[in-house]
């Protein structure tokens, strides 16, 4: 549930938040690989992993199961978001790591104060600092996905290209509408981007078509590919390009991200 308003206060950073409250449609991988094609353009980027599965975390080599605290620490503890960002070994990327403690956070979080501004209470002193700031949310929309989409200046919302790829899409968009209204009202859907699409086949195309007819101009033109490489990438805790440089995957997250810059 939504409670009190609260003003909007920003600084100058463009605040992502990658939500679907589905799972499996690529949040963690265009997270990634996202944050790493725009520091590739010479962007400042954050990443907050705000899943408690970790995907982001480990999607850059960290190990959330060898940590002592994380994001979980800055939203219900007393530590500093800037005393939890990490340089990964890629100029311009920095990630603020998520581990399991964080799946008890949506209960906690029922009973604290502001309980949906939390994080755009921890951002704001570093928020400034970046260019970008790239919230993965969990495949939700309980009270993290509500924070990420109280902290953002705008949503990206990953769209399989399967069957059902517009189920759940109006319960989601009334979420933003309400978090707009109450919480948020600059929120804006930043653009949606289709991702496992398999020009092989019709139901491909077919989806694209209909969630263009859905979302109109909203839906990027850059067609994120089913690509074995970028599947393969994040057990080797490498964006895609790094693990597959001149692949398909890596050649349509760094279109995106010039979608992403444009639209800025």
């Amino acid at each position: 549930m939504i409670a009190g308003a609260v003003q909007s206060d920003r600084s100058s950073a463009t605040i992502l938040a990658v939500v679907n409250q589905k799972g499996g449609v690529g949040k963690s991988t265009t997270s990634v690989n996202l944050a790493a094609t725009l520091a590739e353009a010479g962007k400042k980027v954050l990443l907050i992993d705000l899943d408690p599965q970790g995907n982001a975390t480990s999607g850059y080599g960290l190990d959330k199961n060898q940590r002592e605290e994380c994001v979980y620490d800055a939203l219900l503890g007393d530590v500093p978001i800037a005393q939890l960002i990490e340089p990964v070994g890629i100029e311009g990327v920095f990630v603020v790591p998520s581990t399991i403690q964080l799946a008890g956070a949506e209960i906690e979080l029922v009973s604290a104060f502001s309980r949906e501004t939390k994080l755009k209470q921890v951002l704001g002193p570093v928020a400034g600092e970046f260019d970008y700031v790239v919230i993965d949310c969990p495949p939700s929309l309980g009270l993290l996905t509500i924070n990420a989409l109280t902290a953002a200046t705008g949503v990206l919302i990953p769209v399989q290209c399967e069957y059902y790829a517009l189920e759940g899409l109006t319960k989601l968009l009334e979420t933003v509408r309400l978090v707009k209204t109450q919480l948020n009202p600059t929120l804006e859907v930043f653009g949606v981007v289709m991702t496992m699409f398999d020009g092989r086949t019709k139901l491909s195309q077919q989806v694209v078509n209909e969630v263009q007819d859905f979302f109109g101009e909203q839906v990027f033109e850059t067609l994120i590919p089913r690509s074995v490489r970028l599947s393969e990438a994040p057990s080797f805790g490498q964006p895609v390009t790094l693990y597959d440089p001149a692949g398909r995957g890596a050649l349509a997250y760094r279109e995106l991200a010039k979608e992403v810059i444009a639209r800025v």
